[in-house]
């Protein structure tokens, strides 16, 4: 019976592009033990181009230990995982050759892919991040000197953290569609429709309103426009059904939407707004004088919370993430009307296009406005739509 080796690899980029370098590390699956450890500096590249060397070099140190092993890959990369494993198309050209020679190092079918968390590769990770900063010195990455397997993940700056952020949303994020005449058929996408909620008496006042504070309900203006968009999206004539977040002005604004349409409205907690924690109910000044060092931190870093417990942006994203899966595996093929709020609909937006975390600062999003994002069976998405707000003039 053929010997069965686990490869486990990672790569990084601080600045993606930026300082690159990846690691990998083979092992015994029944002892747990490192058979053999690479990691290499690769001057200036991206994130996922090192993820990509970090598989290959992985790969061929098992080679290197038996050309007759089974081996199962894992890695972070859901990008990685999901284009070798032949279910994401590979459009990239950096990114074709490197898959090619991946494939090249075993013959098909002696190697499996499979995702895990993070936190399951670490000592990848260590070696990735070992190999950076001995290029951060002039120098190589060497195995005599490595306590990957020993020591804790080196601390990372925020524009690191933030790198790695925008990694994971890109491996989140569906790729790029195909375009053009040659583009396959395949059938009809989900379309989400997305509906930021009217207006309330913070609305105008541009005051931090999340999932953490008062749960205002709509002000007149805000009915008006509720009203406005549903007759807009009746018009339309397309939505097959309405999904809203549990926060009052969202219920509020889904309702009138569905009572034109003669449809019900379904909760999904997870298109709730983010928890901005103590600046819930304040203006973005009064949060610039009260905790400014937090508010920089903040705006530096999506993985950095609000004051008080908030949620950071990092976290948003995966829980919008996980909602979106959900109800893309629901409403296969369908239109459907998510109502929801700034940091929902503009993360939905932003992981679509593969955007970093600080493209959401980069994006209007007017009370009322419509949005949407058709996702395809193939795993690709396209933004159909943003900020539109025609109906409400």
């Amino acid at each position: 019976m053929a010997r069965t080796l686990i490869v486990e690899a990672d790569g990084g980029s601080r600045g993606n592009p930026g300082p690159a370098g990846y690691g990998a590390v083979v092992l015994d699956p029944e002892t747990g033990e490192a058979l053999a450890e690479a990691a290499e500096f690769l001057g200036t590249a991206t994130n996922n181009v090192a993820e990509y060397k970090g598989l290959v070099a992985g790969l061929r140190a098992a080679h290197a230990l038996d050309p007759q092993a089974c081996v199962q890959v894992r890695m972070d990369s859901k990008l990685v995982v999901e284009q070798m494993s032949g279910r994401w198309q590979i459009k990239h050209p950096d990114m074709k050759p490197l898959a090619a020679e991946a494939r090249s190092v075993f013959p098909a079918g002696q190697v499996t892919y499979e995702w895990i968390p993070r936190a399951q590769n670490k000592h990848a990770d260590r070696l990735a991040n070992e190999a950076m900063d001995a290029g951060k010195i002039g120098k190589q990455w060497e195995p005599g000197n490595s306590r990957a397997a020993l020591a804790a993940a080196p601390a990372r700056s925020d524009a690191a953290r933030a790198a790695d952020e925008s990694a994971e949303a890109a491996d989140a994020a569906p790729s790029a569609p195909a375009a053009g005449w040659g583009a396959p058929d395949l059938g009809p996408p989900a379309t989400f429709v997305l509906l930021r909620h009217g207006e309330t008496a913070l609305t105008p006042e541009k005051r931090f309103s999340g999932s953490g504070g008062t749960d205002p309900e709509l002000s007149a203006a805000g009915r008006r426009q509720a009203e406005a968009a549903a007759a807009a999206l009746a018009a339309r004539g397309s939505v097959q059904a309405v999904v809203s977040s549990p926060l009052r002005r969202c219920r509020e604004t889904a309702q009138a939407v569905a009572a034109r349409l003669g449809l019900e409205v379904r909760i999904e907690e997870g298109l709730r707004e983010t928890d901005f924690g103590a600046w819930e109910g304040l203006t973005f000044a009064e949060v610039r004088e009260r905790f400014p060092e937090d508010l920089d931190a903040w705006l530096g870093s999506a993985r950095v919370a609000p004051t008080g417990g908030g949620e950071s942006f990092a976290t948003v994203a995966r829980r919008v993430a996980v909602t979106r899966d959900k109800l893309l595996a629901r409403y296969a093929g369908k239109t459907v009307l998510l109502v929801t709020h700034v940091t929902p609909v503009k993360t939905l937006v932003r992981l679509a296009l593969g955007a970093p975390p600080e493209s959401l600062f980069r994006m209007e999003l007017s009370a009322a406005s419509l949005s949407a994002v058709a996702y395809f069976s193939d795993g690709n998405a396209s933004v159909r739509l943003l900020n539109d707000t025609s109906h409400l003039r």
